[in-house]
């Protein structure tokens, strides 16, 4: 049986632009991906912490370093800059795989700064 996890959480992530001329996604800066273990293309889950609003959307990546997320397309309607969000992704996962699985929990200063990275099992 395959079951739902969450597999990285970027918690408490400031918006800093948006783009509504864009074919859709969520752009973040690629060292922040990396460290939340994201993918390119991957579906992520947006909750928006200053507004209630929650969508689904795909992960491209900006700049390294530039500390960068913004809406893209649709979903820009959702937020506003400045927003504070909540960048989640699921995997489905086989029930012995649970035990050997790892999550990545980035927590976010105001900055987009990385405050703490946490690994832990799923």
């Amino acid at each position: 049986m395959l079951i739902p996890f969450l597999i990285s959480k970027i918690h408490r992530a400031k918006v800093t632009g948006k783009n509504l001329n864009y074919s859709g996604s969520i752009s973040i800066d690629e060292e922040i991906m990396e460290k939340a273990s994201l993918r390119e293309f991957q579906k992520v889950e947006i909750y928006n912490i200053s507004n209630g609003n929650r969508f689904a959307t795909y992960v491209i990546p900006a700049e390294r370093g530039s500390k960068d997320i913004i809406l893209n397309g649709a979903s820009a309607h959702l937020v506003s800059k400045g927003d504070v969000i909540i960048i989640a992704a699921y995997a489905l996962i086989e029930e012995r795989e649970l035990n050997s699985s790892k999550s990545a929990i980035l927590l976010m200063k105001g900055n987009n700064e990385i405050e703490k990275v946490l690994y832990g099992k799923l």
